[in-house]
């Protein structure tokens, strides 16, 4: 094997540890791309569009400084999903993501996950915001962003090829 070219740091929580990807990580991450878990984010996946969508959790590191990370459970070290920030191509500006394993989902982990990513992404970079893009029929991921402060931008920009209707767009501020 060879090193990896940038450091991904690690983030630790209470309860859980946000840490790089790692290959044993992707059967796990394919599986619940390949869920109703992804259905929200233009999913179900097949396998390689799922490793399409892992190999961006490492790339933003290289390419931006920042990135996403595999959640995992501090004491098992299960996985338990992905958090962080990304900045695709075809997104206008980097956005604050979130998805869970069914197991994790209704525990409080995709919060402490989510706002563990935001305090180092506030820590580590000068940007004043970030932007959550989320379907309007996610009512999950809509309440967690208002519950981590975000608000909803309804002059921001979307992704592109995505409408009002398809994708709202909340806004993370850096704490005054």
């Amino acid at each position: 094997m060879t090193q990896a070219i940038c450091h991904i740091p690690t983030v630790t929580t209470d309860s859980l540890v946000l840490r790089s990807a790692q290959r044993g990580d992707f059967d796990a991450f394919a599986a619940m791309l390949a869920s109703n878990r992804a259905i929200y984010m233009g999913g179900p996946y097949d396998r390689n569009a799922a490793w399409g969508l892992f190999a961006n959790t490492l790339t933003n590191w290289s390419l931006d400084g920042f990135g996403a990370w595999m959640i995992t459970d501090r004491d098992s070290g299960a996985f338990m999903g992905d958090v962080g920030v990304t900045y695709p191509i075809r997104f206008p500006e980097p956005e604050m993501g979130w998805t869970l394993t069914a197991d994790a989902e209704g525990k409080g982990y995709a919060f402490e996950a989510a706002g563990a990513a935001l305090a180092w992404y506030w820590a580590n970079t000068d940007a004043d915001s970030v932007v959550s893009y989320i379907d309007p029929d996610n009512a999950r991921s809509r309440a967690l962003a208002e519950k981590l402060g975000a608000t909803l931008d309804t002059s921001a920009p979307r992704p592109v090829g995505e409408t009002a209707e398809e994708t709202i767009v909340y806004r993370h501020r850096r704490a005054a």
